[in-house]
């Protein structure tokens, strides 16, 4: 395994949990249903940790948290990016049509976010020297992630069903059935959406 692609991975998992902080911080200000800002509020807190976790493990295996790479700044521009985004969809007056906009935005970055612990985890099971502790980080994140995703994808199609005039199901299935899995998230949408 070519240690310097792991080394990238990992800059940029931990940029993008630095990021994850500031998207939540900027969704849970666009939140107007109170069940999607405690969950966000929770995301937030977990997403804390992540940032932790993912310095420790740099410190672990010999790479300077702090390092910038090319890689690295373009996740904080995206970051940042999702992050104007909401502050923008919040100066239009519109709360509910934020509210949607914060949704995407969450759901954009926990797609990376979720995308970079699978490759860690895949890492993990091939790598070298420091796949043990690749892998318990892997262990200690993953479900959280699979949840952020999954169930934020919920609230945002949910929420822009509403805004539709169709019907919609706040908390989302997804919520509700606390999923945290590609499959239960796609059980959980069909069977609620034949069920409308």
């Amino acid at each position: 395994m070519k240690s310097s692609q792991l080394k990238e991975l990992l800059l940029q998992s931990l940029q993008q949990e630095l990021g994850g902080v500031k998207v939540y911080q900027a969704a849970i200000g666009c939140a107007v249903n109170q069940g999607l800002k405690a969950e966000w509020q929770k995301y937030l807190e977990q997403t804390t940790k992540h940032v932790d976790v993912l310095t420790k493990l740099c410190k672990k295996v010999g790479i300077n948290p702090d390092e910038q790479t090319p890689g690295r700044q373009v996740v904080g521009f995206l970051g940042d990016s999702l992050v104007k985004a909401m502050e923008m969809a919040g100066q239009a007056g519109d709360p509910a049509a934020a509210e949607i906009v914060a949704a995407e935005c969450v759901v954009l970055a926990e797609t990376k976010d979720h995308a970079d612990w699978e490759l860690l985890g895949r890492w993990s099971v091939n790598g070298g020297d420091d796949a043990d502790a690749v892998k318990a980080a892997y262990d200690e994140i993953e479900d959280e992630e699979d949840e952020h995703l999954y169930h934020t994808k919920g609230w945002c199609r949910e929420l822009w069903l509403q805004s539709l005039g169709l019907p919609a199901v706040l908390p989302p299935p997804e919520e509700v059935r606390k999923v945290t899995t590609a499959i239960g998230a796609a059980k959980a949408e069909a069977e609620s959406l034949a069920n409308r």
